[in-house]
């Protein structure tokens, strides 16, 4: 049987989570209809709203429906840019989704750079907050590729000193450690259901009283205004019983399956990124210097085991990680491997990966010291 381990790409899908969407099919109805259809499609949102609130501590009334985390982030952005935004400070380790909005945004972006193990540096932002012109200020929780936790609440304290604007990518982060949003400090925060067993295409925004949300799609104003067109009820739904399973602690046990991994990693001669700060349980990037990441992931692909480059979850394309860059490590970025579980992973997938990696390294070091004689 293959192995899958590449769920911070997406998760595979919860079977209660398919349950629900396909209960929603069924039922059908459009939540702006006043009739029975509409009033139980409308009672599907609202309650699907309250157990995606949940999942990070907030009211229904915080909760704006998306098309995914993508959505989200640029929704926050843009609103951010609306209130009166002069720049957007943006975390050198950033999702693209968040990078490719600020660039589209048109004002000006500073790249706020990280250490070698990929923690934002809060003297540098300081720094930048004392210096320049009230901002929005991107800082995801949890980086795709290395898992690593970045110091939100720390971020902050700073950004609301400087009456700025946080808003903070939580895709990758929710579902695989508890969050707190309030605790936290953030003002938006982007959310994602197919990342912890929800279906793709739904996401959700979160935000906090200082945030004022302006519409980017326009239409008959659904959302309470925010985001127009016609709910997606069933990925809504979908969400709402991925929310309600979520375990932070039943992943935490995966940080001793990825661990073990690692240290066979580096025993062979490779590099575990970020292994040095805070990182989700689940997650492992690792580098082996001189072996690319396409042979990496090919050929642990025809030994059944299903893993990503780095940089491939949003083009699908094999490239040098820029977040290994970002760290410092432009001689790794061409090798850099993410291995990633999530709610039904066992330790055995991460052991089939363990063997399956070390057996291809050392074939592919034996033929390099062959060609090398």
């Amino acid at each position: 049987m293959a192995v899958y381990l590449d769920w911070n790409a997406s998760a595979l899908v919860r079977p209660e989570a398919a349950t629900a969407v396909a209960e929603a099919l069924r039922a059908g109805g459009n939540p702006s209809s006043v009739h029975a259809a509409g009033r139980a499609a409308r009672a599907v949102v609202e309650r699907a709203r309250a157990d995606v609130g949940a999942l990070v501590g907030v009211a229904p009334s915080a909760v704006t429906f998306t098309s995914g985390g993508t959505e989200a982030d640029a929704l926050a952005i843009e609103s951010a840019v609306v209130a009166g935004a002069r720049r957007i400070i943006v975390g050198a380790t950033e999702h693209e989704a968040v990078v490719e909005t600020a660039k589209a945004a048109g004002l000006a972006i500073e790249e706020w750079p990280v250490d070698k193990e990929g923690r934002a540096d809060l003297d540098w932002l300081a720094q930048r907050l004392a210096a320049g012109p009230w901002a929005i200020v991107c800082l995801m929780l949890a980086n795709n590729e290395t898992g690593v936790i970045q110091p939100v609440a720390a971020a902050s304290e700073l950004v609301r000193a400087a009456d700025g604007w946080l808003h903070v990518d939580a895709v990758q982060a929710v579902g695989k450690v508890s969050i707190d949003f309030n605790g936290l400090g953030a003002d938006t925060m982007a959310l994602s259901a197919h990342k912890l067993g929800g279906p793709q295409g739904v996401g959700a925004l979160i935000a906090g009283s200082r945030a004022r949300l302006t519409r980017r799609i326009h239409g008959g104003g659904q959302e309470r205004g925010l985001r127009s067109g016609t709910e997606n009820v069933a990925g809504i739904a979908g969400f709402a019983a991925a929310a309600r399973l979520a375990d932070p602690e039943a992943i935490s046990a995966q940080a001793a399956w990825r661990d073990e991994f690692g240290a066979r990693i580096k025993a062979a001669g490779g590099a575990v990124l970020g292994e040095g700060a805070p990182r989700l349980p689940q997650t492992l990037c690792l580098a082996a210097p001189g072996y690319p990441s396409e042979l990496q992931v090919i050929g642990l692909d025809l030994a059944g085991v299903m893993v990503s480059a780095g940089a491939a979850c949003s083009s699908g394309k094999v490239k040098a990680s820029r977040i290994a860059e970002a760290m410092g490590h432009p001689d790794l970025a061409p090798c850099v491997v993410r291995v990633s579980g999530g709610w039904a992973t066992t330790e055995d997938d991460w052991r089939r990966c363990g063997d399956a990696w070390t057996t291809l390294y050392d074939r592919h070091r034996a033929r390099r010291a062959t060609a090398a004689a």
